[in-house]
């Protein structure tokens, strides 16, 4: 039976829009070839920030604020936790992009926030440490997504809802025309009125965009503290640090026991059917090292070990989301560029959206698939 509408990749962004599709009543076809939630994507690891204050740009924040209801409507539909509000805090000096970024968007959209100078950042949260000329932003209600839940719930919803979801099945090639879609899998091709291409770090060969994507390698680490306490949520928030031009890194408090602290900058490349590379020992005494100085309570605990992700990025790290320039029945959401997870919900909507209308009310200009991108050589 012809599909309404395939999606091709079920992680963070397709299990969303499996399930906001199928909720409308279409009828869906999902196809990923692992299992998600899985390893080979962006979104493991059993945490991933979210924030309204968005240092990246004001215009995120409508799109941030429809995800933290999207969000806290698929916990009351699935009965479980996926969003729990710690408080964020983006540290660095006056001028620096995750301080200054932040505040111009809260104060764009009137976000609640406060600025703290070093003393009161290390009286409020003494677990930080920072110098005499850094300051932080602090937003009550930023906090922490659960994405292993979170799209295992989507997948759940989504096949209840009607949502044909093919697991394990490889997709080899896809074509479109004025008539419908055809996906090629590794079972046999199949057919739909319209298709959504969510494929994570394999958009580089499958999204056929003219967008110089890069897959790269993170590494999040885990730590034990000596005293545990300071670092549970309510205590401990979430937090960005931008501690040097392009030098980011982050942490949020304990889940499981484990609290995150993490560069978010790189440039490894990953051949994506490979995997990414194990952590290295220099890799994790570098993470100690910046600690030492800024969180010297993880510093000086266990480490309790790593994981290796992907990050799909594009030359601007603003998101690739909108209909495909040369084919109008296919929505192409990919290049999250290591900061979209938090918008999950919202993109599901946006692609049903497109797909079902042909546009969306949500403001996606900023991520139009057709835009000009300097070449990264």
């Amino acid at each position: 039976m012809r599909a309404g509408v395939i999606v091709v990749g079920l992680g963070s962004m397709g299990a969303a829009a499996a399930y906001h599709l199928a909720a409308r009543g279409v009828r869906v076809v999902g196809v990923d070839r692992f299992a998600p939630p899985h390893e080979r994507g962006a979104h493991g690891g059993g945490s991933r920030i979210i924030r309204m204050a968005y240092m990246e740009g004001a215009e995120y924040v409508p799109l941030v604020r429809r995800s933290y209801e999207l969000w806290r409507a698929l916990e009351l539909t699935a009965g479980e936790t996926v969003l729990t509000t710690t408080g964020g805090l983006m540290l660095g000096r006056p001028e620096s992009a995750a301080v200054a970024g932040a505040l111009t968007a809260a104060q764009a959209h009137g976000l609640p926030h406060e600025l703290l100078n070093p003393a009161e950042v290390r009286r409020r949260f003494p677990s930080f440490t920072p110098a005499d000329d850094e300051v932080g932003l602090f937003e009550e209600i930023a906090g922490l997504v659960r994405p292993e839940q979170a799209i295992a719930a989507h997948l759940r919803l989504a096949a209840t809802a009607g949502a044909d979801l093919r697991i394990g099945l490889a997709v080899e090639d896809w074509s479109a025309t004025e008539d419908g879609v055809t996906v090629t899998t590794a079972a046999g091709d199949l057919h739909a009125d319209r298709l959504v291409l969510a494929p994570g770090a394999w958009a580089p060969a499958l999204t056929r965009l003219r967008v110089p994507l890069r897959v790269q390698r993170r590494v999040q680490h885990y730590w034990r503290a000596a005293d545990g306490t300071w670092f549970e949520p309510g205590r401990f928030p979430v937090w960005i640090w931008e501690y040097g031009p392009g030098k980011t890194a982050y942490g949020l408090p304990a889940v499981g026991g484990a609290v995150k602290a993490s560069l978010h900058h790189g440039d490894e490349a990953v051949d994506p059917d490979a995997g990414a590379a194990p952590v290295r020992e220099e890799e994790i005494s570098a993470m100690r090292a910046w600690l030492a100085t800024r969180l010297p309570a993880l510093a000086a605990g266990d480490w309790l070990g790593s994981k290796p992700c992907l990050y799909t990025l594009t030359p601007d790290e603003h998101f690739v989301l909108g209909l495909h320039p040369a084919h109008p029945n296919v929505a192409v959401a990919c290049g999250f560029s290591g900061h979209g997870f938090k918008f999950a919900p919202v993109v599901g909507e946006i692609l049903t959206d497109l797909v079902t209308k042909g546009s969306t009310p949500h403001p996606i200009a900023l991520f139009d698939p057709a835009r000009s991108f300097v070449d990264l050589g």
